[in-house]
């Protein structure tokens, strides 16, 4: 297979060092003479042909920043059969050779429809705050999501403990338990309650009112958002109607996709945007750049088009111990 020119494109919810990814791709393509071809809004702008040619200048001063300069969408129509092969037309109309997508599953899912109905040369790398990808250890954006989340309960901690009150803080992360853990225990979180946790509302209160009698001035209940966000408010009125407990609710939202990404997202994506153009210059395809054993590695696609809630479950012995 002869790669002359790689397309690069993000797909589905942007994540803190997906430019650093696409620096990597861009940089190490051109030291080996091949050209890049940015598309902007993911599969969407595929379809509808929204090309920018890429140099280093396009790369220049991105590494820092949060967000994707190709920008984002999510392509429903791409699901269908048809919209594929337009897609795949409208690639070698363009004279691309191959095609790195920077996403989660359901981006690497349209990838793999791509290999398999049309032969089109594939790598994916994994770009999402919700470390959800089956078989890798790492996506790129969840260390900045997790630590943009602590400073931000490191605050509310502060105003909390002021008013003498508990808040139930909601953080991203769907069905994913990952950001929910890893903050609730580096918070010191009184409860965590994860995505398809069955809430125990008197526990919840009786932990609290245990916190209360030996002194505590506030509590903190990290709330994984779950299929749908907002769950907060639920816990809130049920804490408030029956059980008479002041509860505040902050839900972080999409501050957690933003800021300037942190070192291990910086260096893993700048890792991975090189391999991603080597496997494709060496013919290594349709693979995916992941983290294994702490080693960024290249494995089969079809590895990683499923979703996967990976050990962190074991961490939730942790966080109550320790929030006793």
């Amino acid at each position: 297979m002869t790669v002359k020119n790689i397309g690069i494109l993000c797909s589905g919810g942007d994540s803190p060092g997906m430019n650093c990814a696409i620096r990597a791709v861009v940089r190490t393509a051109i030291s080996r003479g091949i050209q890049v071809t940015g598309i902007k809004r993911g599969y969407a702008g595929l379809l509808r042909g929204e090309f920018m040619q890429m140099n280093l200048s396009s790369v220049g001063n991105i590494i820092q920043r949060g967000g994707t300069i190709l920008q984002t969408s999510r392509s429903p129509e791409f699901q269908k059969v048809e919209f594929r092969k337009k897609a795949v037309d409208i690639l070698r109309a363009q004279h691309i050779d191959g095609l790195i997508i920077i996403g989660g599953d359901g981006s690497f899912n349209g990838a793999m429809a791509l290999w398999k109905e049309h032969q089109f040369p594939v790598v994916g790398i994994p770009g999402t705050i919700d470390n959800d990808i089956s078989n890798t250890e790492y996506t790129i954006g969840f260390n900045t999501a997790v630590q943009t989340a602590i400073e931000a309960v490191d605050r509310i901690r502060d105003t909390a403990h002021s008013h003498a009150r508990t808040f139930l803080v909601e953080v991203m992360g769907r069905n994913s338990s990952a950001i929910a853990l890893k903050v609730g225990v580096c918070t010191g979180a009184e409860n965590i309650l994860l995505p398809h946790d069955k809430v125990n509302h008197q526990k919840l209160v009786d932990d609290i009112n245990r916190g209360i009698a030996r002194g505590k001035e506030s509590s903190i209940i990290i709330v994984a958002e779950g299929p749908v966000a907002g769950r907060s408010y639920d816990i809130q009125h049920v804490l408030k109607d029956m059980y008479h407990l002041d509860a505040h609710v902050a839900i972080l939202g999409h501050i957690q996709r933003g800021g300037s990404p942190v070192a291990d997202d910086r260096f893993i994506a700048s890792q991975m945007g090189n391999m991603a153009v080597e496997a494709l210059l060496g013919g290594n395809v349709p693979s995916v750049t992941v983290v294994q054993k702490g080693k960024v590695l290249m494995t089969d696609l079809a590895n990683c088009t499923t979703k996967a809630d990976h050990n962190y479950i074991e961490y939730s012995g942790l966080a109550e111990t320790l929030s006793i």
